[in-house]
């Protein structure tokens, strides 16, 4: 005779209720889960635009960086209705990035003029002349600040500048800085004459980036791509790094003159391309200034219609540097219908997919240097 079940023979049902609740039927057009399928590629080399385009499904972080790249490529593929004119691009990005071999690639996109302005650090500008006149080195994150101190040597993350290469900035900077004050008090001699302001020279950022590029006359350099491609490098914090420290020494070598640098100018000239442009695009590496100035820019013309943004900040100390898209949606300086998407990551490990899956695929006409904008 069988024995009969007894009560602890089933699960409880409390437990199936809590554990195998029924499901809903998924939306449609919900897509599942994919990732790289590299047996397509089996035998051959993959390339980086076919592997972020397969991203698209991956999730977490994947999915956001063949998000960006997707992002990027619509807002090239734009063209006006009626004037055929493309998106205006604003590209920001931190010092810490020229400093670091992402320089190359920021190189790149404006050498082949993807971009249509530039907002930076301080060191965005200077990083990129130093580097050359005398290299950035490799070294840790774990070497110790003292001895590096006492070696002459400075650590940004696991990178390392001499003092040298500093020195080696001076002596090239100032020269050019006595000339620019002598073009300034010429223009400003020549406005008393005439009686005419329009002849006085104000320095601006903008126009100290241009001025710099076309000194250095190396091809490695941004600013020397800029300056060529009429794209406006603008530094709101200009003073802020070496270059600061060289117009503050600058100031006792010229007295009782001194170089005047126009912030509003620039903050203009800035706005002014915001409002006139018929869509407007950010690509942001980092947070800080270098971000928000470019999002605030695009509040003049009640938002960007194209945002993306890599970063590793986070939002939850209600920092600009780590807000969402979203947040800028708020203030009016991302539309509300925009396309936008926030990479939590450092721009120096996916920026350069991103650019591989946008900017740089095969099938975009090759260039010469100087093609035609975005």
């Amino acid at each position: 005779m069988s024995a009969q079940p007894t009560a602890d023979a089933a699960p409880p049902s409390s437990a199936t209720g809590a554990v195998l609740v029924a499901s809903e039927p998924v939306p449609e057009g919900t897509h599942q889960v994919q990732g790289v399928d590299f047996e397509k590629s089996h035998g051959r080399d993959i390339t980086v635009a076919e592997m972020v385009d397969q991203m698209r499904y991956m999730g977490f972080q994947g999915t956001s960086v063949a998000e960006a790249a997707r992002i990027i490529n619509d807002m090239r593929a734009y063209r006006h209705p009626e004037s055929g004119e493309k998106a205006t691009v604003f590209l920001g990005y931190t010092s810490n990035l020229i400093s670091s071999g992402l320089r190359d690639t920021i190189r790149y996109l404006v050498r082949h003029r993807h971009v249509s302005a530039i907002v930076t650090t301080a060191g965005g500008v200077e990083e990129d002349l130093i580097k050359c006149l005398a290299p950035t080195y490799m070294g840790s994150f774990t070497a110790a600040g003292a001895g590096l101190r006492a070696k002459g040597l400075n650590r940004i993350g696991n990178l390392v500048v001499p003092n040298s290469n500093y020195c080696a900035f001076e002596d090239w900077l100032i020269p050019i800085l006595d000339k620019m004050l002598e073009e300034q008090e010429a223009a400003k001699k020549k406005a008393q004459e005439t009686r005419d302001e329009e002849d006085e020279l104000h320095w601006t950022p903008s126009r100290i980036c241009e001025r710099l590029g076309k000194e250095i006359d190396n091809e490695d350099s941004v600013l020397y791509w800029a300056a060529r491609n009429n794209i406006p490098i603008f530094c709101p914090a200009l003073t802020d790094g070496s270059l600061g420290d060289m117009l503050y020494f600058h100031t006792f070598k010229s007295s009782p003159q001194r170089l005047r640098v126009d912030i509003v100018d620039d903050v203009r000239r800035i706005n002014t391309m915001a409002v006139r442009a018929a869509r407007a695009g950010m690509i942001i590496l980092g947070g800080g200034v270098i971000k928000h100035h470019i999002a605030n820019a695009c509040l003049m013309r009640n938002g960007a219609e194209h945002a993306v943004y890599i970063n590793t900040a986070q939002e939850f100390d209600g920092s600009d540097a780590g807000a969402r898209p979203d947040e800028a949606v708020s203030w009016g300086k991302i539309k509300a219908d925009a396309q936008s998407v926030k990479v939590y990551a450092e721009a120096t490990a996916v920026f350069p997919m991103i650019v591989a899956a946008s900017f740089a695929r095969a099938e975009q006409p090759a260039s010469t240097g100087a093609p035609s904008q975005n």
